[in-house]
């Protein structure tokens, strides 16, 4: 599928949606990262706020203090939650999984 032809207004809209969706996501991992944010709370509003929807479980995790790339592959394996699924993409059984695992 080709991708639409753009006008240079609606590209430098897109740009700067993009950046303001980079820079929430940014924002929400440093608030996981300093404790201002836990994973119960943002996985339980994925399904409602797309910032958080949008976002790769996986990076959610890695914000956790102590949790580097190989902890949270092994985290993921351990639940059966595809390394490149999204918050909101989670089903009841995945994200309930994670939270026992995180306990």
């Amino acid at each position: 599928m080709a991708l639409p032809t753009l006008t240079p207004e609606q590209r430098a809209e897109a740009l700067k949606k993009a950046a303001a969706a980079r820079t929430a996501r940014k924002e929400l991992r440093d608030a996981i990262a300093s404790g201002k944010e836990t994973i119960p709370g943002v996985l339980g509003r994925a399904k409602t706020d797309t910032i958080v929807g949008k976002t790769k479980v996986a990076d959610l995790l890695k914000s956790l203090p102590g949790y580097g790339p190989a902890k949270v592959s092994a985290l993921l394996e351990q639940t059966g939650i595809d390394a490149s699924r999204r918050a909101a993409g989670l089903g009841d059984r995945q994200r309930q999984a994670l939270l026992d695992a995180l306990k």
